[in-house]
């Protein structure tokens, strides 16, 4: 038998995958051709979207944007369903690739919906603006730009910030291109931990230092005050926040830009951004390659201090990302742990 008539051989159903059990839909060799249905991480999304959807139809009246959040997760599904239908005709490992590109993208339209849901919520930032002042004796989010603001720091912290998606591209092309055996494993890990986040902010209604401080005014937080703001973000929320710290740099103006666009008041603690990168990082060391763990770890730790360094987070927010991105991957990596080898 030669190489083609190898390649041509599609995969008998009967086979258990290598990565997880039949119901994971995880991978199940290099060709990329695996489970018919739909994947582990597609059905965690089904699961967020279906729950969401009747939280909102359920709670209608009160919800701000009620439509554009039923008719997006009805778009989201409709094209699931399409890229299901795609690879059920023809199960590739491009049809694949393209389910997952989708998903991942779609990431940055989830977040902001966390703002509509937790928004109707009474606002908790003057309790973790108080634990931070009790941890710290200051609020590190206030103090850290002010001390050092000069246009080179500032670019280096608004690199390591967005260097966020980058990061997340560059683990699953590196899974894709040299551990496929382990690509969808890895996709339902990063994406898991997505989801079990936005959890989190769906139900912990916290701003973060640059739409908190902006509401109350720096003074006063500067004098240890931090007022309770109740339903502002319900009721009253303008849209503006505090800028970017910076002088108009390269990456200063792309975070300042991505802020304007899609940030909310919303998902602060605990940190996603700290979360994910820990997530991403424990997966470069798990590829056991040393130079992409080690190209990514700079990054990763100026995304730490960066979270707070442009008060997207209070710095207790990114200390708590490095325990749930930690347990994230410990709990997905358990679940998805292969149960038998191939002999």
């Amino acid at each position: 038998m030669n190489t083609k008539d190898v390649k041509d051989i599609k995969e008998p159903k009967d086979i258990k995958d290598p990565i997880g059990s039949a119901n994971h839909a995880l991978p199940s060799g290099r060709d990329g051709e695996g489970a018919i249905g739909f994947m582990a991480f597609e059905g965690v999304i089904l699961v967020y979207l279906f729950v969401t959807l009747a939280i909102t139809i359920i709670l209608h009246g009160r919800v701000v944007n009620p439509s554009s959040m039923i008719w997006g997760r009805v778009g989201i599904l409709a094209f699931m369903v399409v890229m299901w239908a795609a690879y059920r005709v023809k199960p590739c490992l491009a049809n694949k690739v393209v389910r997952v590109v989708f998903h991942l993208v779609m990431l940055s339209w989830w977040y902001p919906d966390t703002f509509e849901l937790n928004r109707m919520l009474p606002n908790l930032d003057h309790i973790f603006a108080s634990l931070e002042q009790s941890v710290f004796g200051m609020q590190p989010a206030l103090l850290f730009s002010k001390t050092f603001d000069s246009p080179i720091f500032s670019e280096l912290m608004c690199l390591g910030y967005g260097s966020y998606f980058p990061m997340i591209a560059v683990v699953s092309i590196y899974y894709l291109v040299r551990r496929r055996v382990e690509f969808e494993r890895v996709i339902f890990v990063i994406i898991a931990a997505f989801f079990i986040h936005y959890v989190v902010f769906d139900l912990l209604p916290v701003s973060g230092p640059q739409f908190y401080y902006y509401v109350v005014g720096e003074d006063q937080i500067a004098q240890g005050v931090f007022p309770n703001i109740h339903d502002f973000f319900y009721t009253s929320w303008d849209g503006n926040a505090m800028p970017i710290p910076g002088d108009k740099g390269l990456f200063q103006s792309f975070v300042q830009m991505a802020h304007e666009t899609g940030e909310r008041p919303t998902a602060a603690f605990p940190s996603n951004h700290v979360g994910i990168t820990t997530v991403l990082l424990l997966l470069a060391w798990h590829s056991r390659s040393k130079w992409l763990f080690y190209c990514l770890l700079p990054l990763g730790i100026l995304m730490f201090f960066a979270t707070f360094y442009i008060k997207a987070h209070y710095a207790i927010d990114a200390i708590a990302g490095l325990a749930s991105g930690a347990l994230c991957y410990w709990l997905m990596m358990k679940i998805t742990k292969p149960k038998t080898a191939i002999q």
